[in-house]
């Protein structure tokens, strides 16, 4: 008997996996879609990226966006603190970035926390300081 319960708990232990295995697969890398950029009057400035992600809930969606300089540098990051499942694609915003001076655009990228960073960037022009 105790050789039968076991096989019973093992199967429906891979089952489980396997429907969150198959799970993951649907929602994808998070992308961004679009994003706009103002000059601010200190030096900084205010980001805004839409992001398309399938979110799942809280075991997979679009956690965060992130804000690089061209070499890759990450010198922002706005965390996204619950899932959208119902909001796609969604828009949200970043104040108060600094950017190094010289760099005169930047890319958006998105996160989820099941893949990793998205492969579809945007890249924005960064406007005249102000």
């Amino acid at each position: 008997m105790r050789i039968k319960r076991c096989r019973k708990l093992v199967f429906v232990s891979v089952l489980a996996t396997g429907v969150s295995v198959s799970g993951m697969a649907i929602a994808g890398k998070a992308s961004v879609l679009d994003a706009t950029v103002i000059a601010n009057a200190n030096g900084t400035y205010s980001i805004s990226a839409s992001v398309f992600h399938k979110d799942e809930g809280w075991t997979h969606y679009a956690d965060r966006f992130e804000v690089l300089t061209m070499e890759g540098e990450v010198i922002a990051t706005r965390v996204l603190y619950q899932p959208h499942v119902n909001e796609q694609p969604f828009t949200r915003s970043i104040s108060n970035v600094q950017v190094p001076i010289g760099e005169t655009e930047a890319i958006i990228r998105a996160h989820d926390n099941v893949h990793g960073d998205g492969e579809r960037t945007f890249t924005v022009k960064l406007p005249p300081r102000k």
